[in-house]
């Protein structure tokens, strides 16, 4: 019995070692099949470390190479924390870019080189085309027709250029008033601004609203002292006849004072084909010297006109009917590209009522200016009687010169 146990124990451990000897070989294949993927991994892991571990001792065998090394590391932190900081601030328009990329800083905006654009080169005056300012005077004058006569004698005291016809801007609006004024219209009637005034008015400058009412005195007194165009416009509209009527009755009454060298096409003076000569002009400052209304609304100071809910306050546009050393009965503004700076006035100088005319004046307050110079001029000078015109320089112009179009409002 003991010997047939013996030998089961035997069989059995003989049938382990057998198991064993089967099992080992394919367990000792399976870790050596996982052991590389392992080590690959770590190997992946471990490269960086041993990387940047490399890079202290390579830059410290070269210094200068881990100095430039270092300041690109400082570089691209400060930009990359400058282009932080930019995102966070918002453009001003929607045609900015908030930053110019990788640089932090603000992109310009696309109208600013449009401000920086040079102003286009100023259209020159019928005068500046035609040379007059090449013509020299004793005074050194900066208007290009120059024309100062006794309203008395008709004598002439200084001329330069007074036969050239040039455009006259609002200048025009002393034979607006005159027209009006001789027709006996009824200056309580009340007129208002309607589209065609705008319309015809476009391009200059009015405080006129359309819907405007006003008397046609008070058009009449913005017409002569503010140079009001729209106002100008409306009591030509409302002439008996309507516009072309009135432009018409203008030329007639040109012809009747011996204006032969001035032509009228509307009452603004808006246009360049309102022209006229320093002499012809003289001829209205006289006439219009007979009508106590036009001496007194062209030499106001200012006034107030309601238009609209508001009222709106006027002034002259000649700074000499304030200025104490001149004594002014009449006078007149006028300004587009076309005629320059012009002015004519009925004053009263050194004892004498003289008539002045300033045309085609090459600066904002050079008319200005000339009238002060002439003014001083008169009160030192001792004249001799009978200075003709004729006899002074000038350049004759012809009446048929090309339009110009008015680059700013006629005053």
């Amino acid at each position: 019995m003991e010997h047939r146990f013996r030998r089961v124990l035997n069989g059995l451990a003989g049938f382990l070692i057998a198991l064993s000897l089967s099992v080992a070989p394919a367990l000792s294949h399976a870790s050596t099949q996982s052991k590389p993927k392992a080590s690959k991994t770590a190997k992946a892991k471990e490269q960086p470390v041993r990387k940047a571990a490399a890079k202290p001792a390579r830059a410290a065998n070269n210094p200068k190479q881990a100095k430039a090394k270092q300041g690109n590391a400082r570089a691209k932190q400060a930009k990359a924390s400058g282009a932080a900081r930019a995102a966070k601030v918002q453009p001003r328009n929607r045609g900015q870019a908030s930053t110019v990329a990788g640089n932090g800083l603000r992109a310009p905006k696309r109208r600013a080189a449009a401000r920086l654009a040079p102003p286009p080169p100023p259209r020159p005056s019928f005068g500046q085309i035609y040379g007059l300012h090449a013509v020299d005077d004793e005074l050194d004058l900066k208007s290009s027709v120059a024309l100062v006569v006794d309203q008395d004698t008709n004598e002439v005291l200084f001329s330069k250029n007074s036969e050239a016809v040039l455009p006259i801007a609002s200048i025009t609006k002393l034979m607006t008033a005159l027209v009006v004024t001789e027709a006996g219209l009824p200056l309580h009637e009340h007129l208002a601004v309607v589209q065609d005034d705008v319309d015809a008015t476009a391009g200059s400058r009015s405080r006129l609203q359309m819907g405007t009412e006003l008397s046609r005195g008070e058009m009449l007194h913005l017409s002569l002292m503010a140079s009001e165009n729209r106002a100008a416009h409306v009591l030509g509209r409302t002439y008996p006849g309507g516009m072309r009527a009135f432009v018409s009755a203008m030329n007639r009454k040109a012809l009747e004072l011996g204006m032969f060298d001035t032509r009228y096409v509307e009452p603004t003076g808006l246009s360049s084909d309102n022209q006229s000569s320093a002499r012809d002009l003289t001829q209205l400052v006289r006439a219009a010297m007979q009508h106590p209304i036009i001496r007194e609304l062209s030499t106001s100071l200012e006034a107030s006109v309601p238009v609209g809910a508001r009222q709106v306050q006027f002034r002259n546009t000649n700074g000499l009917v304030s200025n104490p050393e001149w004594e002014i009965g009449l006078q007149k503004t006028g300004y587009i590209a076309a005629a320059g700076r012009c002015v004519v006035m009925q004053a009263e100088l050194a004892g004498r009522k003289l008539i002045m005319v300033l045309l085609d004046s090459a600066g904002r307050y050079s008319r200005i200016g000339d009238a002060e110079r002439l003014r001083k001029w008169i009160a030192e000078t001792q004249f001799l009687p009978s200075l003709d015109a004729s006899s002074t320089k000038f350049i004759p112009v012809s009446a048929s010169a090309p339009s110009v179009t008015p680059a700013v409002q006629a005053r």
